[in-house]
């Protein structure tokens, strides 16, 4: 009995180490995890990287859930024979030798991540000669801890891989007094240095129908951007009826105005403007049923410490009889190739006003994500308040995460209530 007893033992302990020792790998698509720096486009049309010895660095992000050692290996071709690769972890650097111009794959050695968050592999081609290049197509990584687990744009359903590199939006949706018609929005903004790279948009006053806030269009290039939706939903602008489209009513000096499509349609506005990370700026928008069915929206932007309000658009919206709703602010990236750089902004001193004159300050948010983010295809954003600001920020792969569908609370502004001269506001 002693004897059958030990060897059930035994074998208990034997099957735990086998299961406790299970393999954990996962194969990361470059198509959807890699980037470039400095910035362009990384990958061919098949979503393959290709190294060719220039100074360029490729870098491959993925997530692991806990401290652990990994192993690493690629899979890649060499264009002209043979060449050599070189995948560099923090401190750790692991070579390999890439052989014959079909896919295979090739070990790299192990790392070790020394707590939760994101790795990231910089991946380089060595002494390549001019006519020779390192196609790689996938970042292979396991794991002898059954309890990791690894995150990361794992497909292109849903044409993930453009969405995955373009990172995580995240979102401030404003609690609103039930019991009021609402007339306007008005909030402030400020982009922290160094928080400003291409592809941003900060919105700040976005509403049931449209959006209005800043973005970062090119190294030289900044805009004020005003869009409202048509009430037919479609992505082509032309197919929008005539009694369904968006009309600009007025425009400000210097601002363009058009349909936009591709994400909804209907009426968008653009001032280029040369707004500064660092600086706080302004923003009211008035959202008014004109009595005929319709609704008019304008909206007006300013420096805050002076300066005076800018008109930049008011737009008829048809089919559309309401006041102020869905009082939110904003922040995305909209180019891919900068998905691995980070970006945030405060947003503060929050008030709507109501029909009858009266302004009410708006102190709490609940702090919302993409599909991106809900999905865990990105894990880099974050929200909440400091102070009397809220914030926002996403992209740059940092390991801060803030859960989402928290409500937050930022310290009150009383003292910082509009002063607005609403009958010198610019209407065109």
């Amino acid at each position: 009995m002693y004897l059958c007893r030990q060897f059930l033992v035994a074998t208990a302990l034997l099957s735990f180490a086998v299961e406790s020792s299970a393999e954990i790998q996962s194969s990361v698509p470059i198509a959807g995890n890699a980037f470039r720096s400095p910035p362009s486009r990384a990958m061919d049309r098949d979503g393959n990287l290709h190294l060719d010895g220039s100074s360029d660095v490729d870098s491959v992000f993925f997530h692991v859930a806990q401290p652990g050692e990994v192993s690493l290996a690629v899979k890649a071709s060499a264009d002209g024979g043979q060449a050599k690769l070189k995948a560099t972890i923090g401190e750790t650097v692991l070579p390999a030798t890439i052989a014959g111009d079909s896919m295979a794959v090739y070990p790299l050695g192990k790392a070790t991540a020394t707590s939760a968050g994101y790795l990231r592999v910089d991946l380089v081609g060595v002494d390549l000669p001019a006519d020779a290049s390192i196609k790689v197509r996938e970042l292979i990584v396991t794991s002898q801890d059954d309890q990791q687990s690894f995150d990361y744009v794992k497909s292109n359903e849903g044409n993930m891989f453009y969405w995955g590199r373009r990172g995580p939006s995240v979102h401030l949706a404003y609690q609103l007094p039930a019991d009021r018609k609402l007339t306007y929005a008005y909030s402030e903004m400020t982009v922290p240095e160094g928080q400003d790279p291409i592809g941003s948009y900060f919105m700040a006053n976005g509403f049931g129908e449209g959006y209005f806030g800043i973005q970062v269009n090119s190294p030289t290039e900044r805009r004020v951007l005003f869009s409202v939706w048509s009430p037919y939903r479609t992505d082509n602008p032309a197919d929008i009826p005539d009694a369904d489209r968006v009309v600009t009513l007025a425009k400000g000096d210097g601002v363009h105005a058009q349909d936009f499509g591709n994400e909804g349609s209907g009426g968008q506005s653009y001032l280029l403007y040369p707004w500064k990370s660092g600086t706080t700026y302004r923003f009211l928008t008035e959202v008014k049923p004109d009595g005929m069915g319709n609704t008019q929206y304008t909206s007006w932007f300013s420096e805050k410490q002076s300066g005076p309000w800018l008109l930049v658009a008011s737009f008829r919206r048809p089919k559309t009889n309401k006041h102020l709703t869905g009082f939110h602010s904003f922040l995305e990236n909209f180019s891919p190739d900068f998905g691995h750089v980070q970006r945030s902004a405060n947003y503060a001193n929050q008030w709507v006003r109501g029909t009858d004159g009266r302004w009410q300050e708006i102190t709490q948010a609940k702090f919302t994500g993409d599909a991106t983010a809900r999905g865990r295809h990105r894990l880099d954003f974050a929200g909440g308040n400091r102070g009397d600001a809220f914030f926002l920020k996403n992209c740059g792969f940092f390991d801060d995460q803030v859960d989402v569908d928290q409500v937050f609370v930022r310290s009150s502004t009383a003292d910082q209530r509009p002063d607005v001269d609403f009958d010198a506001l610019p209407r065109g």
